[in-house]
């Protein structure tokens, strides 16, 4: 029987696994709980960063889905201490329509870290830091 910790890794794999195959709504939300909250520190795609819940979170997920034709997460590194989970990753996104200077089909790349804080094996809370690479 696995051990809290690995467990959670396990949810936050699946959970990024979840999110390169497209999953919005239900597909998605299970891995949160009702009250889950979604931090995003200033980025170049959002200066002012956000503070999004659960069905906001849904909502931008499925508005991301239309802005892009595919994403993936390449994890450089995690680690689990208790309910919280770090993970490293580099986001590559390919774009469905044009953004900014990009056309169709470009591919966006951005740095990540990301803070997970489990409860019950569900995230309850998540904040990244996403540094973009310049388009």
């Amino acid at each position: 029987m696995p051990g809290l910790e690995e467990s959670n890794l396990a949810t936050v794999r699946a959970y990024l696994e979840a999110l390169h195959s497209g999953a919005v709504l239900e597909a998605l939300g299970r891995f949160f709980t009702p009250d889950a909250q979604q931090i995003e520190l200033p980025n170049r795609l959002n200066p002012h960063g956000s503070v999004s819940d659960l069905p906001t979170l849904l909502e931008r997920a499925k508005q991301g889905q239309r802005l892009l034709r595919s994403q993936r997460y390449d994890v450089q590194s995690e680690v689990a201490q208790g309910p919280r989970v770090a993970v490293e990753a580099i986001w590559t996104g390919t774009l469905a329509m044009p953004f900014g200077s990009l056309a169709a089909g470009a591919t966006m790349k951005a740095h990540f870290a990301m803070f997970f804080e489990l409860r019950e094996g569900r995230i309850f809370s998540q904040r990244n830091y996403d540094c973009f690479e310049p388009w």
